[in-house]
């Protein structure tokens, strides 16, 4: 007997459960805290999760200037718990949590480096925003933007950065070399120059 014309019920129940395991995982609450054991744990329990990335909202940045620059918050100061990782992560775990952190610690830095991987569209003026959706007066993390953990570009940008200022490279070599070594990639973000010191 043919089984054309009958839906496939087994396929159909395998896609309801991945969409019902998947909501379960997006709008169960997330821990509070910011301490790495906290980051470590939600990035290797989310990482089989399968998480769509969202929508990411467009929100204007107006570039960095004296009067307007993001202040660099204490390095003790709390962060809000890092988004959850989808299981598409482009990079380990431990180099995703650095980039985010990096990019909380240091916006003097990441809000005078480019990216390179089309997320100007997304309202992006810097690598910074691909981190950082929001902060407080005090230069701290209010929100997180997803954008950074499934893009592997925007990881590597920010890691090459925090390789380079810990090599005690100043704002202006760091994006000299970063767009240097991302020249050949097509698109760039509106990034504002370094003020002059």
């Amino acid at each position: 007997m043919s089984n054309t014309g009958r839906p496939p019920w087994i396929l159909i129940g395998g896609v309801l459960a991945v969409i019902g395991i998947t909501s379960f995982v997006m709008l169960s609450p997330s821990s509070s805290g910011n301490s790495s054991e906290n980051t470590d744990s939600a990035l290797a329990a989310n990482q089989g999760a399968s998480v769509e990335e969202p929508e990411l909202p467009e929100r204007p940045a107006p570039p960095p200037t004296p009067e307007n620059r993001t202040p660099v918050p204490s390095a003790d100061v709390q962060m809000p718990p890092l988004p959850p990782v989808s299981n598409m992560v482009p990079r380990a775990p431990e180099v995703v949590r650095d980039a985010y952190i990096f990019a909380a610690q240091r916006p003097d830095i990441l809000e005078y480096v480019p990216c390179f991987c089309g997320c100007e569209t997304a309202g992006h003026t810097r690598n910074a925003d691909c981190f950082v959706a929001s902060r407080n007066e005090d230069g701290s993390v209010r929100e997180w933007d997803t954008h950074g953990m499934a893009c592997t570009i925007c990881i590597d940008v920010a890691r090459d950065a925090m390789q380079l200022s810990a090599s005690g490279a100043s704002t202006d070599d760091i994006r000299t070399a970063v767009e240097a070594k991302y020249a050949a990639y097509p698109r760039q973000t509106p990034t504002p120059s370094p003020p002059a010191n």
